[in-house]
């Protein structure tokens, strides 16, 4: 049995679809089973990795995990899943993590985060994987909003650069590593064809959607403020607009052919990704 956390989000609903199609057994986590519409045949349970008295049921008879968590809770949430998968007798973790994690000078919230959840993996002695995708094609859904509203986008730091992945790129190698052998005690660094820059993905986005799509640079703290405005606490704010600045830096441009090795065919272009999400622009 192969437990999924992070079920039914942009990754994780992605990994349980490709899962089942492979025939695997798959048991999935959320904490609202009632709306998960995940495929037939997928165990849907009950648990929160902020509840570790939770995990005792959905971890029984689990061989591996796919440990996804996010926020400034991942060091204490991939502590509890850790620790509980090895009571459990867990045989392998496939840890979604971060790509700066890899670069050792990104100091940063979120690498700070996934350094702690990875070392809780570790420390409770588990077989891992680790996957570290630079940067995600689909925060550019944030985006739909405005597109639909104004036809213009409006973004900080528009030198920067990232070799953003399709999710389902992420989903096809997660799906490897949990039912191949070969992917113990190795850390992916996941990326997509190209690094981009802001204005290079609404340029795309224009194309793919027919729309005069204008491109504003503004301030960080313009971008922090709206993203307040949004209901993001302080300090993932704070996170993200950290994030955003790391772009500005040689290393997330980094291009790697870590999908296409695994999965034998090449990590999916920005384009193709706009193209499949025409709906959430509004258009298609």
């Amino acid at each position: 049995m192969i437990l999924v956390t992070g079920a039914t989000g942009t990754v994780g609903r992605a990994l349980v679809d490709q899962l089942a199609a492979l025939g695997a057994p798959v048991r999935a986590v959320t904490r609202r089973p009632d709306r998960a519409a995940l495929p037939e045949g997928v165990d849907v349970v009950y648990a929160d990795l902020g509840e570790p008295d939770s995990l005792t049921a959905a971890l029984r008879r689990v061989r591996r995990v796919f440990l996804l968590s996010d926020g400034p809770d991942i060091p204490r949430h991939d502590a509890n899943l850790a620790r509980a998968a090895a009571r459990a007798g867990v045989d392998s973790v496939v840890k979604l993590s971060s790509g700066r994690v890899a670069d050792p000078s990104a100091a940063d919230p979120v690498p700070r985060w996934h350094r702690a959840g990875e070392q809780a993996v570790l420390d409770a002695g588990l077989a891992w994987t680790f996957l570290r995708p630079m940067g995600f094609m689909s925060n550019a859904l944030a985006w739909a909003g405005p597109i639909r509203a104004t036809a213009a986008v409006e973004a900080p730091f528009a030198a920067g650069r990232v070799a953003v992945i399709d999710p389902a790129d992420i989903a096809a190698v997660a799906a490897r590593a949990l039912t191949e052998d070969g992917h113990g005690g190795r850390a992916h660094l996941l990326t997509g064809p190209q690094a981009l820059s802001p204005g290079e993905m609404v340029a795309t986005l224009a194309e793919v959607l027919g729309l005069p799509l204008a491109f504003t640079e503004v301030s960080p703290a313009a971008a922090r403020e709206a993203l307040l405005g949004h209901g993001v606490s302080p300090e993932m704010a704070d996170a993200i607009t950290a994030l955003r600045a790391a772009s500005l830096e040689p290393f997330t441009a980094t291009v790697t052919p870590t999908v296409e090795q695994l999965t034998g065919r090449p990590a999916a272009t920005f384009r193709a990704w706009a193209e499949r999400h025409r709906k959430e622009f509004g258009h298609g």
